[in-house]
């Protein structure tokens, strides 16, 4: 019972970070493929898939399967710099939020070039080179750890022993509860 707060929030924050970020970087894609010119056909936000934007036409793929990521990091660093700058409280929420999205982008593209996985396989073939993949997934996974250090007490682990702020932690399962039903409900499956 001493830790039911902690588990609240790490339980409900992570996996709204995880819905979260898909959402923002597939807003990068959308907004790219609006903005070149071409027809936002499908966008797949569901929970229990993986996320993707269809363009088409697309004329130019390039800049619209870079605008994932880099948007993707973009706005979450942008959230967490109004929170600090306006004093919002649960700064640390939006700083964790920006860590994990500068790190699950940066993975993704780091690491899905070895493979030509999904966006990093798109990016390869439409010009960009490897190294600039892998430039980017270590410049972003390394901030996003830097954002995350001395985070961890705010989410009780260590000298905390367990406790957070209760506030927090219902406002994170409040956030999760609504995206999730939002992107179940609302996004094609698959």
């Amino acid at each position: 019972m001493k830790r039911k707060n902690q588990v609240i929030l790490i339980a409900s924050f992570v996996p709204f970070c995880w819905l979260a970020f898909m959402a923002l970087h597939e807003l990068g894609h959308m907004i790219a493929g609006l903005t070149t010119g071409g027809n936002v056909t499908k966008v797949v936000l569901h929970p229990f898939a993986i996320s993707r934007t269809d363009v088409s036409p697309n004329s130019n793929p390039l800049a619209v399967v870079w605008a994932g990521p880099i948007i993707g990091v973009i706005l979450p660093l942008t959230i967490w710099g109004l929170f600090r700058k306006f004093k919002i409280p649960g700064d640390y929420l939006a700083r964790f939020f920006a860590g994990f999205c500068l790190i699950a982008n940066g993975a993704y593209i780091g690491i899905g070039s070895f493979g030509n996985i999904g966006d990093a396989g798109d990016m390869m073939k439409n010009g960009s080179p490897i190294w600039l993949l892998w430039l980017f997934g270590v410049i972003t996974v390394s901030i996003g750890f830097y954002i995350w250090h001395r985070l961890g007490p705010k989410f009780g682990l260590g000298e905390s022993n367990g406790r957070v702020d209760e506030w927090a932690a219902y406002v994170s399962l409040g956030l999760f509860t609504v995206l999730f039903l939002a992107t179940f409900l609302t996004s094609p499956r698959f």
